[in-house]
């Protein structure tokens, strides 16, 4: 699969990879790689130039019916600010066309799965700390348990304390939900802790297909760069679930 931009730009190429069902896979590289646009690929909001996206196995002409499958969290979390947070939590299963009382139970199911009290569903976006905005925007993807999650740098713009706090939560997340999540990142300890393979990417082309392990003792020029730059040595990818 390749894309090119409208301005001609080729912003990936020749990108072929796999994703197996409960894996967590991670895009890793720096800002221009490719990492997002791979993401928009997968969730059809651009079309490949080249090449095709299959989701479970099958490239799916109904777009809407596609991203409803798909849970998508991003960085700035995108909620709704008029939105109270149960609006901003409901909005796949009201469009789904649950009923009122299954829905506001999924949201009071899906605020205590994200760690938040249960009286935050009436407060808006502006009222949370961005750690309850982030927790607010994984419960919304979850909300109509989608298969699939997308993850565009979901933590990057917290603080250490909040961050850390964040992805021992998704670790413990995921165990019990084994969804099939694709999780965007330029940090290398973020990949190792919480991603079952590493793609690594650089100028809009696959470099390596690794495992946390494997990635530790590549020989893969730009994987050693990386355990280099972040100074990671080899005996433990921190993957503690506590």
């Amino acid at each position: 699969m390749s894309y090119t931009s409208p301005t001609g730009k080729f912003v990936l190429s020749h990108l072929n990879l796999q994703v197996r069902c409960g894996q967590t896979f991670i895009l890793l590289g720096r800002s221009g790689s490719g990492k997002t646009t791979t993401l928009k690929l997968i969730n059809r909001l651009l079309a490949p130039s080249s090449g095709e996206v299959r989701v479970n196995g099958a490239v799916d002409a109904d777009i809407i019916r596609l991203r409803r499958g798909i849970g998508y969290v991003i960085q700035d979390v995108g909620l709704f600010p008029h939105f109270t947070v149960e609006r901003n939590v409901a909005l796949v299963p009201t469009l789904e066309g649950w009923p009122e009382e299954r829905v506001r139970a999924r949201v009071q199911e899906l605020l205590h799965i994200v760690g938040l009290e249960t009286q935050m569903a009436l407060r808006y976006p502006r009222q949370l700390s961005g750690g309850q905005r982030q927790r607010i925007g994984v419960a919304r993807a979850l909300a109509a348990d989608p298969p699939i999650l997308l993850m565009d740098e979901p933590f990057g713009a917290l603080d250490p304390l909040t961050r850390d706090e964040l992805q021992r939560e998704f670790l413990i997340l995921q165990q019990k939900m084994r969804k099939t999540v694709v999780f965007v990142t330029h940090d290398l300890r973020e990949a190792l802790r919480i991603g079952s393979h590493i793609a690594l990417m650089e100028a809009g082309k696959l470099a390596a297909v690794l495992s946390p392990d494997e990635f530790l003792s590549s020989s893969q020029p730009l994987a050693a760069a990386y355990v280099r730059a972040f100074d990671i040595g080899s005996a433990t990818t921190g993957r503690d679930v506590s």
